[in-house]
């Protein structure tokens, strides 16, 4: 209710603060002096880009939008470009984080073997994280020059994008620690002596469903122990809400193969520059920039398109 409450004193406090901007603007305009016109340009087209932004968030009403998520992404078909691919999605995500004004944590990740990443998962903490990343869910697939191909051939990699949403603890959901198996080990890759010389990673598996979550970026075994039970807990929670252990395949939207086919969305770097998402057929030639974290204009082509 606290959480609730406050999201609410937010967003009210957002929409008197624009009110008063939009008087203040007014007041200018009403002097007629033209060595305010560029200071009210500007104020003009920030309002604008406010107003559209907080039109847009009236969309994201369904349950639990306004809740933090946990992004995940999955290398596919493609072998270490994939990999790579996954990577270059990892870093998309943390600079559309970044630009958006979410909080952004690697939670786990588990390299490849000659380049980029196996899997990673990242919290993302802030107001609409969820309904903003869930227009992302599904297969990503990426059309380039190989750089790991000597012969410099094109190549075709799939990731696979898995978001859902984080939960609160309460009541509502009760884990039995009987069903809980935990495992620890020493975390993978860049981390420190630490973490590399103990066993600070934790993977819990809980027993009657099989939902596995773990952590290894934080430096002691509580820590990661806490992250690993926040991520076991919204998987266990999506699971709940379906009502049947059967359709654990639909946690994340419908499973899905990260292979031909079945991509939501194209990142073609070669022969042209283009990224295209299949869904929409919303699109931009500025393919850099995507990569780069602009990728707020797919989300909200997804996710206008998709009100009911």
């Amino acid at each position: 209710m606290m959480r609730t409450a406050n999201g609410l004193r937010t967003e009210l406090q957002t929409w008197h603060g624009l009110s008063q901007r939009l008087a203040d603007a007014r007041e200018l305009q009403a002097l007629n002096d033209p060595s305010l016109n560029a200071e009210l340009e500007t104020e003009v087209t920030e309002l604008e880009s406010t107003a559209n932004r907080l039109d847009f968030e009236t969309i994201l009403s369904g349950e639990r939008d306004d809740s933090n998520c946990i992004l995940q992404l999955h290398s596919g078909a493609g072998g270490v470009d994939s990999q790579d691919f996954a990577d270059m999605l990892m870093r998309m995500y943390l600079r559309w984080g970044e630009r958006a004004g979410f909080s952004m944590e690697v939670i786990d990740q588990s390299p490849g073997e000659e380049a980029g990443l196996k899997s990673v998962a990242i919290t993302v903490t802030g107001r609409y994280a969820y309904g903003y990343l869930k227009a992302e869910r599904g297969v990503h697939r990426l059309v380039r020059l190989s750089p790991f191909d000597a012969a410099r051939r094109r190549h075709t990699s799939f990731v696979l994008a898995e978001v859902i949403p984080e939960v609160e603890e309460d009541g509502e959901l009760v884990i039995n620690p009987k069903d809980l198996q935990v495992d620890t080990f020493r975390s993978a890759g860049a981390g420190g002596q630490h973490v590399q010389k103990n066993e600070t990673a934790i993977r819990i598996t809980h027993l009657p469903t099989g939902v596995v979550a773990q952590c290894q970026n934080e430096r002691s075994q509580t820590q990661n122990r806490e992250v690993a039970m926040k991520v076991l807990r919204a998987r266990l929670s999506e699971l709940q809400r379906l009502q049947r252990v059967k359709e654990i395949s639909d946690l994340k939207g419908d499973y899905i193969k990260a292979e031909w086919g079945s991509q939501i969305r194209s990142y073609v770097l070669h022969p042209y520059q283009m990224v295209k998402d299949h869904r929409t057929g919303f699109e931009t030639g500025n393919s850099a920039a995507v990569l780069d974290g602009d990728v707020t204009g797919f989300m909200e082509a997804f996710l206008r398109a998709n009100v009911t």
